[in-house]
């Protein structure tokens, strides 16, 4: 089984999607009678900071001052909030589950933040991405950056931003939150705390890095993970 349109170039983990990740479904035979073909394995997870350390990432902080925006420690990353600009992997993935957990710190207050995909280049304040955002009460929402193509829901959209559907998921300030998020050919889905929240359809099928925003909050991230998957239509 491979996973030929996920990553193009490694990611730094001497991991790179687009490899054979598993074994092809095989035909067993027993006692003569062949039995039906298995189901492929489940691609395995790949922790996006499992050294405990920012490898495999590039910070662009214009104008930073001596002090890092971004640190990790015990696995846990955090940011500053200032100045604005993001954490951005060095690979480029297309298709893929994400999950991370982020949480604000209550003695610092909440803020905005956002997880944006399929991030092209040029580095700028933003580039060109589809973000799932991030800001206090409004995980879920999405803002389209750059003018990426992609289809939304009209009635919840207004210019570039589409509001996320039902009541937020959010947990109270302090405690961690879950992002699930799947990139999927053209379609986008963002789930928070196990709720679906909103879907970008007709989303340009442009490999691009993952970035983690700074926006002007503190703001903490933990068990960064992805994995490759295969979206409707891909043959095995």
């Amino acid at each position: 089984m491979t996973f030929g349109h996920v990553l193009r170039g490694s990611f730094g983990h001497g991991f790179r999607f687009g490899a054979p990740v598993g074994v092809s479904a095989a035909v067993i035979v027993v006692a003569g009678c062949a039995s039906a073909p298995r189901a492929d394995p489940a691609p395995p997870w790949v922790d996006l900071f499992e050294d405990g350390s920012l490898a495999g990432w590039t910070v662009f902080a214009p104008g930073a001052g001596p002090q890092p925006t971004w640190t990790i420690a015990d696995g846990i990353v955090s940011c500053t909030g200032s100045p604005a600009g993001y954490l951005a992997t060095e690979g480029e993935y297309l298709d893929y589950e994400l999950e991370l957990e982020w949480r604000f710190d209550p003695a610092k207050g909440p803020g905005n933040s956002g997880v944006l995909l399929r991030v092209q280049r040029q580095d700028e304040v933003w580039p060109r991405s589809m973000e799932a955002q991030l800001q206090d009460r409004r995980a879920g929402d999405i803002w389209n950056i750059g003018d990426f193509p992609a289809r939304t829901a009209p009635e919840r959209t207004s210019g570039r931003h589409t509001a996320r559907e039902g009541e937020c998921a959010e947990l109270p300030i302090g405690e961690w939150n879950r992002y699930r998020i799947i990139m999927a050919g053209t379609t986008m889905e963002l789930f928070v705390n196990g709720r679906r929240m909103n879907v970008a359809m007709e989303v340009a099928e442009w490999p691009g890095r993952i970035a983690l925003q700074s926006e002007g909050a503190f703001i903490q991230f933990r068990n960064a993970r992805i994995r490759p998957i295969r979206h409707r239509g891909e043959s095995r």
